[in-house]
C-alpha cells in the first residue's frame, strides 16, 4: 500500500475527463479487502485510512488563525479510516465469489465503492461547511475517477495474485479443491 501511494503522487490528473484521477491507494486496498481475512482487512484499513488522510488531510494553515476560529476545510484526521473499513466489508460480501474464481464482480465493485467513497467524503465535506452543492462537473469528475480506478483493478488483482503465488500462498482454495476432486 505504501507503494500505491507512492506510485499515485505522481500519477497525472486526466484533465480532459473533467479532472479525474486513478486512485491507486484506494483500490489496492479495495482489491486486497477481497484477498485476505477480516482481521487483515481491518488492519488494512486502518493503514489505508492513515495513509490517505496524511497524504489528503495533513497540510499547511492557510488563512489568519483570527478571522477563521472554526474553519472546517476538509475531513478530520481518521474520518478515512472509517471509510476504508465500511468500503473493506462491502468488499469482503464478493469474497466467496472471488475465492471460488469469478474475480469480475470484485472488479465491478471496486469501482461502485470508490465511487461510494467519493461521494460520502463529498457529502460529509458539505455537510460540515453547511451548505450542499453538487454541480454536473463535480459529479461527472467522482464518476470518470470510479471508472477509470476499476479499470485498472484487473491488473491490481492478478498483481496480488502473483505476489500470493510467490510466497506460496493461495487466493482460490475453493477453486483447488474442486480440481482436486475432480470437478474442474
Amino acid at each position: 500500500m505504501i507503494v500505491a501511494l507512492v506510485v499515485q503522487q505522481f500519477m497525472p490528473t486526466f484533465t480532459g475527463i473533467h479532472g479525474s484521477r486513478i486512485l491507486l491507494l484506494l483500490l489496492v486496498f479495495l482489491c486486497a479487502a477481497v484477498t485476505v481475512g477480516q482481521p487483515t482487512m481491518l488492519l488494512l484499513a486502518f493503514i489505508g485510512g492513515i495513509l490517505w488522510d496524511a497524504q489528503c488531510a495533513l497540510g499547511p494553515d492557510v488563512g489568519d488563525a483570527e478571522v477563521y476560529i472554526d474553519r472546517v476545510e476538509s475531513l478530520r484526521f481518521g474520518f478515512s479510516v472509517l471509510l476504508f473499513g465500511a468500503l473493506g466489508f462491502l468488499m469482503q460480501g464478493v469474497q466467496p465469489l472471488y475465492r471460488s474464481g469469478k474475480w469480475q464482480f470484485s472488479v465491478l465493485l471496486s469501482g461502485i465503492a470508490i465511487f461510494f467513497y467519493l461521494a460520502a467524503e463529498y457529502l460529509v465535506i458539505n455537510f460540515l461547511r453547511g451548505d450542499f452543492m453538487l454541480t454536473r462537473a463535480t459529479f461527472m469528475q467522482m464518476v470518470y475517477t470510479s471508472v477509470l480506478t476499476m479499470l485498472i483493478s484487473p491488473l491490481v488483482l492478478w498483481m496480488l495474485a502473483r505476489i500470493a503465488r510467490h510466497f506460496g500462498h493461495s487466493l482460490y482454495p475453493e477453486r483447488r479443491e474442486k480440481r482436486r476432486l475432480g470437478w474442474i
